[in-house]
């Protein structure tokens, strides 16, 4: 279980640069505990260089609690780095789609206005995202049959924190 996380973010990560969403920061804390600073080297290996493996000092103030989270949480920070999603279990396990959608909205969504940290391309990549999800829906839903429908964008909804 403690290689499990990485892996599968290193997967995710993988995917999300295939689609265009690059310039990404991940970040892995690892627990401030004996064990854990003694098998930091197989959580080191078990990811690529792009993700960053924090590890918290024994005597330090634990990261997760200065955060307001836990060990398993996801905080998601936009572009000027203000919070934007803090998922906790099991909206954090990977098999799920929330941490992936959550960081297609924070890439996407433009509330910091102009600024140096928007990749130049963003509009095009964010448009195509948002056409595949809208695709995978309606494949997914069911067809009307004479009733009124109503279609919900995923990708719009969602709980900010601030």
């Amino acid at each position: 279980l403690l290689l499990y996380l990485p892996i599968r973010l290193e997967d995710l990560r993988v995917k999300l640069e295939n689609e265009g969403l690059v310039n990404i920061s991940y970040v892995v804390v690892n627990h401030q505990g004996a064990q854990s600073q003694r098998e930091i080297h197989l959580l080191k290996e078990s990811v690529s260089d792009y993700i960053t493996v924090y590890q918290q000092e024994e005597h330090q103030d634990d990261v997760w609690t200065t955060l307001n989270g836990n060990k398993d949480d996801f905080l998601i920070y936009d572009r000027c780095g203000r919070l934007v999603y803090h998922l906790g279990l099991p909206y954090s396990f990977l098999h799920f789609h929330y941490v992936e959608e959550s960081i297609k909205i924070a890439y996407c969504e433009n509330k910091c206005g102009n600024c140096s940290y928007t990749e130049p391309d963003i509009d095009d990549i964010c448009e195509n995202i948002t056409k595949k999800a809208d695709q995978k829906l309606a494949e997914v839903e069911p067809k009307p049959t004479g009733q009124h429908s109503h279609h919900h964008n995923p990708h719009r909804r969602g709980q900010h924190h601030h």
